[in-house]
């Protein structure tokens, strides 16, 4: 109870940079190490060859589509848990738990099925080649069934987010990272099981991030309960999720259709490319998923101090996270610019079209990279406020809205270089976007502070 009483007072009472260090340092530090293993996951591919490491590149988007319905009930829940724990409801919050989290189980246990049966002909139509089908097809099947373990890890990470469990969801990203990154060289190397051992590897640290969270279910550390007779088939808050986690799913989405329109407009390139703008976006998550994690802290203050109707400490909120985050990505872009060759060479395991194709993808996203923290801060706000229709907006700019025009047109124009470009251009699009959303809300939270 003492420590339920402390989440809460950190969300209402703590000074802002120690809340937001204390909120989303944790989850920060979890989702870095998250993003670690996953580019520790393409090094050791990445030494099989490129059809091997082309294979995890197509494989991607679909895990992100599993994971997507994980984001949907548990951003959507988060959102509103973090208001209703601001205007103390919490018989409600409980109901809430209990439903996105047994929801986002039932639902992904079905789609993983789907993607089973059909796993052949989806992977191809991700874009695999004839020589990446093959590594593709055996990565895919493990990874996927793995996938629901990832499910009930996603949705519980953001619901513990929204009670300021930061230290818990770190420890599980933490932990679950620490041995995908030990497994994956005695899988794929020692016992010479290729990219089916790193599917394995990676199948293992999803379950044991699992049982942590289990056991803080278990444990009743949690400020929620989740019984499930607490389930709730209501119609509110179902509303209540799905406002905000619709479109988070539709961002996981897009996210996804990012990814499979670059590998599809790769194709006809050959498997270097495919392999080599894996990798870029493999090491560009190193950042963006930093940025994600600091701001899981920024989005349950933000929530609970609108749900309080604290319009400063709001502010100040949004103040911190923007200077904070902003400072970060120029320091990565920056890192990824003046780097940009050694850190491909990592990847490319001596095929030079490879890095070569990989270092100017990274250099142009390093500079884009610069705007990611600006972009991010608002996107979260909305979500965080529950403005779902301006969050959907916001969210939809990045890898939706500016990105499938531009990665449809400029390939035609530029040839293999407008898909290196794609990205950077719709970033610099999508903050222009930004900066004109952002200066409605603060006009919106202005009228309603005043009608007080």
């Amino acid at each position: 109870m003492n420590e339920q009483r402390t989440k809460i007072s950190l969300l209402k009472d703590a000074p802002i940079p120690k809340a937001l260090i204390s909120l989303g340092i944790p989850i920060m530090v979890g989702m870095l190490i998250n993003a670690l293993y996953n580019l520790v996951d393409a090094y050791f591919v990445g030494g099989l060859g490129k059809s091997p490491m082309g294979a995890i590149s197509i494989v991607f988007p679909l895990g992100q589509v599993v994971v997507g319905l994980g984001l949907m009930f548990g951003n959507g829940a988060a959102s509103y848990l973090s208001r209703l724990l601001g205007c103390g409801d919490k018989k409600t919050a409980d109901a809430v738990a209990s439903t996105a989290l047994y929801s986002s189980l039932f639902v992904g246990v079905v789609l993983i099925i789907f993607a089973l049966i059909f796993l052949k002909p989806i992977l191809i139509l991700l874009g695999a080649t004839e020589t990446i089908l093959p590594y593709a097809f055996t990565y895919a099947r493990i990874y996927i069934l793995s996938c629901i373990f990832n499910v009930f890890n996603v949705t519980m990470n953001n619901i513990a987010a929204s009670e300021g469990a930061a230290k818990t969801t770190m420890c599980a990203l933490l932990l679950g990272a620490l041995i995908n990154i030990g497994l994956d060289p005695l899988f794929i190397n020692t016992f010479h099981m290729g990219v089916a051992g790193a599917a394995i590897a990676t199948a293992i640290s999803q379950f044991v991030s699992t049982l942590i969270y289990v056991s803080y279910i278990l444990r009743k550390k949690s400020t929620f309960t989740f019984r499930l007779k607490a389930f709730a088939l209501n119609r509110q808050i179902f509303l209540e999720i799905f406002k905000i986690g619709i479109p988070t799913l539709t961002f996981q989405l897009l996210t996804s259709l990012a990814i499979a329109l670059i590998n599809r407009a790769s194709n006809g390139y050959g498997d270097a490319v495919i392999a080599a703008m894996g990798a870029v976006t493999r090491i560009t998550s190193m950042g963006t998923l930093v940025v994600f994690g600091f701001l899981k802290g920024f989005q349950p203050l933000a929530g609970f101090s609108y749900g309080a109707k604290n319009f400063q400490r709001l502010r100040q909120s949004i103040k911190i996270s923007m200077i904070g985050s902003t400072a970060f990505c120029i320091f990565v872009g920056l890192f990824m610019i003046c780097f940009s060759a050694q850190i491909m060479a990592q990847f490319a395991n001596g095929n030079q079209e490879m890095l070569l194709i990989g270092q100017k993808s990274l250099i142009a996203n390093g500079f884009s990279f610069f705007l990611f923290g600006f972009y991010t801060v608002y996107s979260s706000l909305f979500l965080a406020l529950g403005k779902g229709a301006s969050g959907f907006l916001l969210g939809a700019c990045r890898q939706g809205i500016c990105f499938v025009p531009v990665i449809l047109i400029l390939p035609e124009i530029l040839g293999m270089d407008g898909i290196l470009f794609a990205q950077p251009i719709s970033d610099l699009l999508s903050a222009v976007v930004t900066v004109f959303m952002a200066l409605n809300l603060h006009k919106q939270l202005s009228i309603e502070e005043q009608s007080l």
